[in-house]
């Protein structure tokens, strides 16, 4: 086969064979291919998008570029969460023991966070001695003693997506959905699983800002998870505002913590739970929905889900008395308040402002090499259909350079809307795709 004829193929709108789209990913990880003509391909994608069977395809290409795990000797489901990344988002540190706390194993390989979205590897880092970087034999070893382990993508996992992820994000190719869908899913396919469940966030804090983005995205990915022999399903959830109170790595972590205590925001609380039964109903032994939330429910307030998190902190190295001691998780030197210029009701929270603001507080990144400040961000006061009283405090800001928070004191008050008249939340769950 010919490069820059598969290349001029895509271009002009013709749909690839699978066995072009595996010469291509096959060549392009072995060093074969160029950069410059796989910046040309993602580029022809971009623009001319590709059809369900060649979507289908490239993630089996890039799945089988590396390893799949098998963990078929461990009695019970396996299991797993992926959230397309919001702010605030810390519903896979509370589901994966969660989940585990219920019976099954959570083998699950998360990311870092990139822009305004927080990523799950940044939060679990801000934990004093936690390594997300083991090796597959101490992954194993983790999820059989504990039921879940949480780690980065590895060497072995999907080459080809590290390698052509790194291109996209260069390449202005980064938002074209056959692209993301492969991404997504040869990394969480690799991972041996019975059942995968999707977290699609839209709104203002999302990528996809659209519903109807949002639903393309979801469906493909749906497509893709059951074309492969993975039982797949999404939920579109609503990022418009965001997911809980705190946004930044510790301050995150403590609010996990605290939800797994039974004592989270509401929609916090609510969203890891719905998660969490969505996971459990996919497997047959499970029954009907109702059964999974009894088990969600049980393993919460026994406490079961708790005693899961502290054992996979210790086995991945961490500090487990952070669990009881928030003290012992980095804390930002200074602390300011913001306070309402008026009276009214939230009509508002701006995800993508708060989100912006944490990143310029340093609780993100902009670039990859971007260093991370894990005790940096927002604690926010007050949300969608709260009241508030002119002088009282919308969100509390830790930060540990003063500068930073004069640049961010005006949009973070912006990011607020109030009116006189109250709005009841968004629905956290929009629409379900199976």
């Amino acid at each position: 086969m010919n490069v820059a004829e598969l290349i001029l193929k895509k271009r002009d709108g013709f749909a690839l064979a699978e066995a072009e789209i595996t010469f291509l990913i096959e060549g392009y990880t072995s060093g074969r291919i160029p950069d410059y003509q796989m910046a040309a391909f993602c580029m022809a994608v971009f623009h001319r998008g590709m059809t369900a069977e060649e979507t289908l395809g490239l993630t089996r290409a890039m799945l089988q570029s590396g390893s799949v795990l098998d963990f078929s000797s461990l009695p019970g489901l396996k299991l797993d969460k992926h959230s397309t990344g919001g702010v605030g988002d810390k519903t896979s540190l509370i589901i994966a023991p969660l989940v585990a706390a219920a019976g099954a194993y959570v083998p699950m390989i998360s990311g870092r966070g990139l822009g305004f979205t927080g990523g799950t590897l940044d939060k679990l880092e801000s934990i004093p001695g936690f390594t997300v970087q083991l090796p597959l034999s101490r992954f194993r070893a983790v999820l059989r003693q504990v039921g879940c382990a949480m780690i980065g993508q590895t060497e072995e996992i999907a080459p080809a997506d590290r390698k052509l992820y790194a291109l996209r994000d260069v390449t202005a190719t980064v938002e074209s959905i056959p692209l993301i869908c492969a991404s997504i899913m040869s990394k969480k396919l690799a991972e041996g699983l019975d059942g995968l469940v999707l977290d699609v966030k839209t709104g203002a804090g999302a990528f996809m800002p659209t519903l109807e983005q949002a639903s393309d995205l979801a469906q493909s990915l749906v497509d893709i998870g059951n074309g492969l022999g993975t039982q797949t399903v999404a939920l579109i959830t609503d990022m418009n505002q965001p997911l809980g109170k705190a946004v930044g790595n510790a301050l995150e972590v403590q609010e996990a913590i605290q939800t797994l205590k039974g004592s989270g925001p509401q929609d916090l609380s609510l969203l890891s739970e719905k998660l969490s039964s969505r996971m459990l109903s996919l497997s047959a032994d499970s029954g009907e929905p109702g059964r999974a939330r009894t088990k969600v429910a049980e393993a919460l307030s026994s406490g079961r889900a708790l005693e899961k998190f502290a054992q996979m902190v210790e086995a991945q190295g961490g500090d487990p008395r952070v669990i009881d001691d928030p003290s012992l998780l980095p804390q930002a030197a200074l602390r300011q308040v913001i306070v309402s210029n008026s009276t009214g009701f939230v009509t508002g929270v701006n995800a993508r402002t708060v989100g912006r603001v944490s990143m310029a507080l340093g609780a993100g990144r902009e670039t990859v090499e971007s260093r991370i400040d894990p005790s940096v961000g927002i604690l926010l006061n007050k949300k969608i259909g709260d009241r508030v009283e002119k002088g009282e405090p919308l969100c509390a800001v830790f930060y540990n350079q003063p500068a930073k928070f004069e640049a961010v004191r005006q949009p973070l008050v912006e990011a607020f809307a109030i009116s006189s008249d109250r709005i009841e939340p968004p629905p956290l769950i929009k629409r379900i795709l199976e």
